[in-house]
């Protein structure tokens, strides 16, 4: 694809600590890398998004990484945000609902080429939202429009993020057991045993977690869980008196992980699991790369909103599942979001896991036939200049 040089700016509010900036920093060094344009990243909380990439210092308001220019975003400055004297971005997208100041609003409706201004919602498999996909909304002062652009699952939506090379990374990756090793040993663990069984357990806060690590510790098989750092899962893991990196309970060894691994190590994370337990947004879309059977804690919205939205990707999700694995994953997702476990219903997930295995790996070739999220927003902007 050829492109002409054009300027982003990428605003992000930071929500929940890492899913609203985890995308936007996947994007921004996509554009950057992949295509070459000069990116700017503007982000209102720098220390949480130093967890997911060490290089950020909290305390400079303008730094480079990765080739993207990344700027404190500070919400109580009266002044302009942008770089005095120089004018807005050629395109400017606001991520998950987060709005640019006023002030630079107004200089991107007075600049010639007008910005193209896009409104990055969140992803979701709704049906409404292929028919939102793009629509133009008209500013109520200033002459300008944004277009909404969805994220999604169909060739209708925006497609999901997806680096060139991922497949050929996740493959040389798990190609390599002195890789694998390394990994382990940068984590602070041992290489599992031989036979032995690897969980990522990343979740809201969630009831149900006691009873999944009961149901596993006491299953024939020798089964290692990692947990990543969770604040609202804190108490929990207190009450099953956790003390260190690991507890081992019959069958069942729990790996706290210290901290959060670097985002471009995320991946490997999750290649290195057998079934993936994951919340939100990002982590949700890389597991479905990492080609694992997972199960998903969706974000938690007010009147149960957030079960539709579960319910229009499990419809997209089962299609091609057999009758039995389909019940079985329906079952323990809508448990698990509503804080309830049911050995029945996790061991008849269980028993599906083969037939689960086989699916992940379809399903991520399904989705790799429509455009990522990034080139179906270089091909739409360029559409519009």
């Amino acid at each position: 694809m050829n492109t002409p040089s054009l300027y982003w700016d990428i605003f992000c509010t930071v929500v929940d600590n890492h899913g609203d900036i985890g995308v936007a920093w996947r994007l921004a060094r996509q554009l950057a890398r992949e295509y070459g344009f000069p990116v700017r990243l503007w982000a209102d909380d720098l220390s949480a998004f130093q967890r997911i990439c060490p290089e950020i210092s909290p305390a400079r308001s303008v730094q480079c990484v990765m080739n993207v220019e990344i700027r404190m975003w500070d919400k109580n400055s009266a002044g302009t945000c942008f770089p005095l004297g120089a004018p807005p971005a050629n395109i400017v997208i606001e991520t998950f609902g987060c709005r640019a100041p006023d002030s630079y609003s107004r200089a991107m409706a007075s600049v010639s080429p007008q910005t193209i201004w896009i409104n990055l919602d969140y992803l979701s498999a709704e049906a409404w939202v292929e028919t939102c996909h793009m629509l133009p909304s008209p500013h109520p002062r200033l002459p300008q429009a944004e277009y909404f652009f969805f994220p999604g699952f169909t060739e209708k939506t925006g497609g999901l993020l997806r680096e060139r090379g991922l497949e050929k990374d996740a493959r040389d990756f798990l190609n390599s057991p002195e890789r694998k090793a390394i990994l382990w040993k940068t984590l602070g663990f041992t290489v599992p045993a031989q036979g032995t069984q690897t969980f990522f357990l990343f979740a809201y806060e969630n009831t149900a977690i006691p009873g999944l690590l009961d149901f596993l510790a006491a299953g024939d098989a020798p089964v290692r869980c990692l947990v990543p750092p969770c604040e609202s899962n804190e108490k929990i893991f207190r009450s099953i008196a956790l003390s260190g990196k690991t507890l081992s309970r019959g069958r069942l060894e729990l790996c706290f992980l210290t901290a959060f691994v670097p985002q471009t190590e995320f991946d490997a994370l999750l290649l290195i699991s057998d079934f993936l337990f994951i919340r939100g947004e990002d982590s949700f879309v890389r597991s479905q790369w990492a080609e694992r059977p997972f199960v998903w804690n969706i974000y938690p919205q007010e009147r149960r909103a957030h079960f539709s939205k579960l319910d229009a990707f499990l419809d997209l999700y089962c299609e091609n599942l057999s009758h039995e694995a389909s019940k079985a994953v329906r079952a323990f997702h809508q448990e698990w979001n509503k804080g309830f476990f049911s050995p029945e219903t996790c061991a008849d997930w269980m028993a599906c896991l083969p037939d689960l295995r086989v699916h992940a790996k379809n399903w991520a070739e399904h989705l790799k036939k429509q455009d990522d999220l990034c080139r179906s927003l270089v091909k739409f902007c360029l559409s519009k200049l």
